[in-house]
């Protein structure tokens, strides 16, 4: 390799292998660059080399690029490289792998180097929000609190719980429908993307008609089956496409009980769990959950109106002519969490959210695969408008639904509106016996409790 020793100091320095070899930079050992102590350098490295008579630039690359950094394409190169019959060909493409290589390393470790950061700083975070949560919480209990903590410490002690207890659903649901069974609520759940309806759904048929489609559908159909539970409504979009099912049109769809022996006596005219569809968007034409962030304000007044003109039509028959407003609405996915906020605030009603899969998260795992940038990300799945309105759902509402704990500290904890060291500080006081309500907590909390509308500050 007439003409090209420098390539073995270069590579040497990448390489890192030891030595008075392994410390020369980048700038002395580039051509034409560093002077005459960086040409010294330079010819004592070559001699170095030379001497050992075991550096192997092919060996090099196979052994260090392809194994190290998975870079099967260099090896490639070098192989297209190493059959070059033109001396002054070869020896310039071999600089350009020598350049390629070194930035390729440079930009590993950064990368490596950014990431350890961020662990670290997360740690410490999760760290310092325990400690100060365990020193806070004494000075957040009342004079009653911290007796009835003292006496009884051991028995906390013995417990076996060494987690946060969870409410199971089930019991929490009965002691719930028991205390509101002389109620007549009205709630509002929010779902706006895919094909919903309540039998023969088509679940699989696209990416938006899944899990989520069930999943909203039966949990519709079970508070409407909760005693103290007068109307639920569903809204999603209606759809009148050609492509699509008729029944997907429909305005307003009744969800057969699955009990019917849980049903009362008392049942009403419009009692019941329903699907209504509000017209927003493209009359004729079903579209990705993507292209609906366009439309997000067509479907607020739309529901607008029908929640007002519900609230009225339940004021004559359960109201003594007094409006019945929703007690809750409840967004799910961060499109209608979007919706469910701005309904939110102009009823004044409280908002409850449930992300079923998170915008930064996907963002992560995505970035993470490197076949997208950033921006081809965002161009694809609206990805920015998504985290915004979850941004905006953790602001406005007054509890979070999650699936697991995982969700809280992996997938909410990227987000602006959580509090990390809030929601350890209410962790400690729920694990400790002592209440978390009654209190006014500026922030809202991410809970992986059961369905229920449980305000965090005293009214």
């Amino acid at each position: 390799m007439v003409g090209n020793d420098w390539i073995n100091s270069y590579l040497e320095a990448i390489l890192d292998a030891g030595g008075a070899a392994g410390e020369i930079s980048a700038a002395s050992t580039a051509p034409g660059g560093g002077g005459d102590a960086a040409e010294k350098r330079r010819d004592k490295s070559s001699l170095m080399l030379r001497e050992r008579g075991r550096f192997n630039p092919a060996r090099y690359f196979v052994e260090e690029v392809i194994s190290g950094f998975d870079e099967t394409d260099l090896y490639k190169t070098w192989v297209r490289t190493s059959a070059m019959r033109s001396p002054q060909e070869r020896n310039t493409r071999l600089e350009n792998m020598s350049w390629r290589i070194w930035n390729l390393a440079r930009k590993k470790k950064q990368i490596e180097g950014e990431e350890a950061s961020r662990s670290s700083k997360k740690r410490l975070e999760r760290e310092k929000a325990r400690r100060d949560a365990a020193a806070d919480l004494s000075e957040d209990l009342s004079d009653g609190e911290k007796g009835e903590h003292i006496n009884e410490s051991s028995i906390h002690a013995e417990s076996t719980r060494g987690h946060m207890p969870r409410i199971g659903s089930t019991d929490a649901i009965d002691v719930w429908a028991n205390q509101h069974k002389d109620k007549k609520l009205y709630i509002v759940l929010v779902s706006i993307h895919g094909l919903i309806r309540g039998e023969n759904m088509e679940l699989g048929r696209d990416s938006d008609t899944g899990g989520q489609v069930k999943y909203v559908v039966e949990l519709a159909r079970a508070l409407g089956e909760t005693p103290g539970v007068y109307r639920v409504d569903l809204l999603t979009r209606q759809i009148s496409a050609p492509d699509v099912d008729w029944s997907y049109g429909e305005p307003t769809e009744m969800l057969s009980p699955r009990n019917s022996e849980n049903l009362g006596d008392d049942m009403g005219e419009s009692s019941g769990a329903y699907i209504v569809r509000i017209p927003f968007g493209p009359r004729e034409k079903y579209i990705p959950k993507e292209q609906l962030w366009p439309h997000i304000q067509e479907f607020v007044d739309g529901a607008l109106v029908h929640i007002m003109q519900m609230s009225k039509v339940l004021g004559e028959q359960v109201g003594n002519g007094q409006p019945v407003w929703p007690v809750v609405i409840h967004g799910h996915y961060a499109d209608a969490g979007d919706s469910a906020a701005l309904l939110s605030g102009a009823l004044n009603v409280p908002m409850v959210f449930t992300g079923h899969s998170l915008g930064r998260d996907k963002l992560e795992q995505l970035l993470k695969q490197g076949r997208q940038t950033r921006d081809e990300v965002n161009a694809t799945y609206k990805i920015m408008r998504r985290i915004e309105a979850e941004e905006l759902c953790l602001d406005a509402s007054e509890i979070v639904i999650t699936s697991t704990r995982q969700e809280i500290d992996k997938q909410w904890g990227l987000y602006n509106g959580f509090d990390v060291i809030m929601e350890r500080k209410l962790r400690a006081r729920i694990k400790r016996g002592v209440s978390c309500y009654g209190r006014e907590m500026p922030r809202m909390i991410a809970n992986s409790s059961w369905y229920g509308v449980q305000p965090y500050s005293a009214s």
